[in-house]
């Protein structure tokens, strides 16, 4: 007799259900590790794994807050500042019981209403902490409201092409289909409007009732998340939330509008605290009671994750003990992410049939992405490897990915795990290693690289556009 976890009887949407990101480029590498190999993670945006260090100030809160008979101690003072003391006061008087209880299901009343008065800071408009609910980290937030959204396989999410794994995934699971839009990359990754029109055009002709479109901001590979990560000064972020605020009535009053953010990307880079929120505009009344009875399954979402998620939005003030060296850790990061960037964006272009450029500017016509915490470089690949790639059963791009990691235990993803055009193809990789490692991983890529290009081309020389 079949079982339920029997694999031919599992749910179809969980066995279609892909994610690049940890696929088979990840568990390749992470066999390798087991063998002793050294393998350098850059497959996913995972900052403290490759050696960035917690900003000390909201560590020292939550670590007062874990364990709040420390705050007992009339030596606290020597181990923690004033403020970190008075902040971990803070949090823990917003709950009902510290940080082993459950919360409300939507987060701590007290840092939604935090988070409230950051998106009004930044955006100049009021935010509602009714309309805000606080999550595992940004994904489980964005996979609860495609999951209120996808009623069947005929219901589609617009995607921007690249895309993160995250949404075709979740997508799939859901039983929705992905209506894919393409990105220019030849035009700093922008959107053509025209091409959005036959997207949806194209999915209704099949059928396909289009419910959502995913807007990734500040551009792809990267998305709202990186808000903080903004390596040029001529195109400062902009929140998708402002710009439908500042179009005015009715427009301002009718599209509806969901946006995530997350401590585990910015500078802060904690990505296992698991903190987010989503913030609800232009959502009828009904559809956030059902969001929320949804939310209460889970019963609360972690509550020191919240709490990272209070102090990322309420940081240090000028004239507080900390804020110096707040401020100071947190430029030291930002601007290594900006010099590691370079240093990746320059490494790529020295290598044979790469294409990578640092999206510098409004202005800028460029052929990939680097920026954020990514590299997005364009791999040109010989018609010689993408013949022998076929021929082993391998997407070209995932080929070239397995034979990088094989000789230099860097892993990467494919681009072909966040899609792309016919015929293109990419490799996606973080730019977090440590910087002082860079030059050395960026030198191992390019030997690699032109070793594989000479191999393959019939025609040797430089393939540059």
């Amino acid at each position: 007799m079949s079982k339920g976890l029997d694999h031919d009887t599992l749910n179809e949407n969980v066995k279609k259900a892909q994610y690049a990101v940890r696929g088979e480029l990840y568990l390749r590498a992470s066999e390798l590790q087991k063998e002793g190999k050294k393998i350098i993670f850059t497959n996913v945006g995972n900052p403290h794994a490759l050696g960035q260090k917690p900003l000390t100030f909201p560590r020292q809160v939550v670590a007062l807050c874990q364990a709040p008979f420390l705050l007992d101690d009339p030596n606290v003072g020597l181990v923690f500042p004033a403020d970190a003391i008075a902040r971990a006061k803070h949090y823990l008087s917003l709950t009902s019981g510290g940080l082993g209880a459950y919360s409300d299901s939507r987060g701590l009343p007290g840092v939604r209403k935090e988070v409230a008065e950051f998106i009004e800071r930044r955006d100049g408009y009021p935010s509602d902490p009714e309309l805000i609910y606080l999550t595992d980290g940004a994904s489980k937030g964005v996979m609860q409201i495609l999951n209120t959204i996808i009623r069947g396989q005929s219901d589609g999410i617009l995607v921007p092409v690249p895309q993160y794994p995250l949404y075709s995934a979740a997508i799939s699971l859901y039983g929705g289909s992905l209506v894919p839009y393409y990105l220019e990359e030849t035009a700093n990754w922008g959107l053509d409007v025209n091409n959005l029109r036959q997207s949806v055009a194209e999915a209704r002709s099949r059928g396909i009732t289009v419910r959502a479109m995913v807007i990734i901001n500040p551009g792809n590979p990267t998305d709202e998340v990186y808000q903080q990560n903004i390596y040029q000064d001529a195109r400062p972020f902009l929140s998708a939330r402002k710009v439908l605020l500042d179009m005015g009535l009715p427009v301002s009053k009718e599209v509806q509008l969901v946006s995530f953010h997350t401590v585990s990307k910015g500078y802060w880079g904690e990505c296992g605290q698991r903190g987010g929120y989503f913030e609800m505009a232009n959502i009828p009344p009904q559809t956030v009671d059902e969001i929320y009875k949804i939310a209460s399954i889970s019963l609360s979402p972690n509550v020191p994750g919240q709490i990272f998620m209070g102090l990322m939005v309420s940081p240090p003030k000028p004239g507080d003990i900390s804020y110096q060296k707040y401020v100071q850790e947190s430029n030291s990061v930002l601007e290594s992410l900006r010099r590691r960037a370079h240093i990746m964006t320059n490494g790529f272009n020295s290598c044979r049939n790469v294409v990578c450029n640092f999206t510098e500017g409004a202005a800028s016509n460029r052929n990939a992405f680097s920026g954020a915490m990514y590299s997005f470089p364009q791999i040109r690949l010989p018609p010689k490897a993408i013949e022998v790639a076929k021929k082993a059963g391998k997407v070209p791009d995932v080929f070239y990915c397995l034979k990088l990691l094989e000789a230099t235990g860097i892993s990467t993803v494919p681009g072909s795990g966040f899609g792309q055009k016919e015929g293109v193809f990419h490799l996606r990789t973080t730019i977090l290693p440590a910087e002082e490692d860079m030059p050395a991983i960026m030198e191992s890529f390019k030997k690699f690289n032109d070793e594989f290009m000479e191999q393959y081309e019939e025609h040797r020389g430089y393939s540059r556009m």
